[in-house]
């Protein structure tokens, strides 16, 4: 039977595939005159970003999981839906094959559903029904986009999958901290105003979807500056520190989407509708990319990466260069935001070279680098199943 880490990173070198895809597209999407590579690729540069780099990461994660807390030979099946979503995604970029390529997103989503349903049969939480929720919205964006809805009308349900993903997750490590007698209800009350919002961008008033979904977003940031971990180990040293600036500076992001969305509602395109999706899909998903990669990298791959300073330079890259991005969007400024959508790049491109460099230099067969393997590992299955 193949291990884990053989049947992850398939999927993850496709991941390196579309998250260059996806890059170039954006670049050339947002007004920088790069050669025509292939036709569709500014199109479909949220599709691939989002059904596909995201989707598979949060897939393999999954099924990482699954799998170390299963012993049933039927717990590598979990494998599927991240194989699906990377090759679905790889398949749009070639001439003819993008019907085939819609149907396998689709079938990845309703994976990651089936495994969500296997969790929460296992571990009837909030939280692995919270995941879960985040599941059902990567399966519905994938099948409106699917059947011809433009991005801009579902855009939203990929966002619900992306932030409900993180919020369950980091509402499972408040279990540690002190009860608080509004902590549950706040929680329970942003998350329903926040999916409420995204099912009326389909079902009712796109615009009024948008901004009562944006109402949630402020909801979610603000319950997370209060309650979670983050604000205590930013007082820490080295990586939980790092971790938690990331968290933060996220969570922040996160809540001026929300202000963005109440302020500008169901825009269609340009630089409100710009601004509106990436300080979400940047600010607040990448940061959180950029703090789990040191524990997920490890958990997933069998690959340690140990923490280095040098880190804070892909994340203070990153935020600067959508505050540039923001700021050109909303005082008009076609130059400044086309800088900051290239230097937004650079910051993606950056983390991975950081990282790579992390684990090249990792004594990865020294004992003491294995057991923090091992650990990692396991502190993130059993958070994730």
């Amino acid at each position: 039977m193949l291990k884990s880490r053989y049947l992850a990173r398939l999927p993850m070198l496709l991941v390196l595939l579309l998250l260059t895809g996806a890059l170039y597209g954006g670049l050339a999407r947002i007004g920088w005159g790069l050669p025509v590579i292939q036709r569709q690729l500014a199109g479909l540069h949220g599709v691939l970003m989002i059904a596909g780099v995201f989707g598979t990461v949060i897939s393999v994660e999954r099924a990482v999981a699954l799998r170390t807390n299963s012993r049933s030979p039927l717990a590598s099946a979990g494998f599927l839906p991240p194989l699906f979503s990377a090759v679905g995604a790889a398949l749009l970029l070639l001439d003819g094959a993008a019907d085939a390529g819609k149907v396998l997103l689709i079938l990845s989503g309703l994976g990651l559903l089936i495994v969500y349903g296997v969790v929460i049969y296992r571990q009837p939480t909030v939280f692995t029904l919270v995941m879960a929720a985040g599941g059902y919205m990567l399966l519905m964006g994938n099948a409106l986009w699917a059947v011809g809805n433009p991005v801009h009308r579902m855009v939203y349900w990929w966002i619900g999958f992306l932030v409900l993903t993180i919020v369950g997750e980091r509402l499972e490590l408040v279990r540690v901290m002190r009860p608080s007698r509004l902590r549950q209800p706040a929680f329970y009350a942003a998350v329903t105003v926040f999916i409420v919002g995204i099912a009326l961008t389909t079902y009712a008033s796109l615009d009024v979807g948008v901004r009562v979904m944006g109402v949630g977003e402020i909801a979610l940031a603000a319950w997370l500056l209060r309650y979670d971990i983050a604000r205590f180990t930013i007082r820490q040293r080295g990586l939980s520190r790092f971790i938690a600036a990331c968290l933060l500076m996220g969570y922040v992001w996160l809540g001026a989407g929300g202000v963005l969305s109440v302020i500008y509602g169901g825009e269609v395109a340009g630089v409100y509708y710009d601004a509106v999706l990436h300080t979400v899909l940047l600010g607040f998903v990448f940061s959180m990319i950029f703090g789990h990669a040191p524990i997920i990298i490890p958990a997933v791959l069998k690959l340690p990466v140990p923490f280095n300073p040098r880190f804070y330079a892909h994340l203070a890259l990153l935020h600067g260069a959508l505050v540039l991005r923001v700021f050109g969007d909303l005082l008009l400024d076609a130059q400044t935001r086309q800088w900051g959508g290239l230097l937004n790049g650079a910051a993606i491109v950056l983390f991975l070279l950081n990282i790579a460099w992390a684990v090249r230099r990792a004594p990865r067969h020294a004992p003491e680098a294995r057991a923090a393997v091992r650990g990692m590992a396991r502190l993130d299955t059993e958070s994730g199943a």
